[in-house]
């Protein structure tokens, strides 16, 4: 994966700085979810990638495609907003709800 698959995200764009060595997944998805509940009341988290560890959600194998499986699953379930932090360490996509 890299930043550049994200250009064709089609929802709303979040990108997020966080000056924090010790940023983690558990404080990651929490910055997420208050970021993508400024666009959305109830924001439902459709999938996840760490760009420290190369680790996405959901795991799924369906063929080879020119976007990351974890993305397409997202996009398929009509995930509209992409919270980037610090630039691809973890994105997050949601569905608005």
């Amino acid at each position: 994966m890299t930043i550049k698959d994200l250009e064709y995200f089609w929802g709303n764009h979040i990108k997020v700085r966080i000056d924090d060595k010790d940023l983690d997944y558990v404080k990651a998805k929490e910055i997420a979810k208050d970021k993508a509940a400024e666009l959305a009341q109830d924001p439902m988290l459709l999938s996840w990638y760490s760009g420290k560890t190369g680790g996405y959600f959901p795991k799924l194998e369906c063929g080879s495609w020119d976007k990351p499986v974890w993305m397409i699953f997202a996009e398929s379930r009509g995930a509209d907003i992409a919270v980037n932090i610090n630039d691809g360490e973890y994105i997050f996509l949601y569905l608005s709800l």
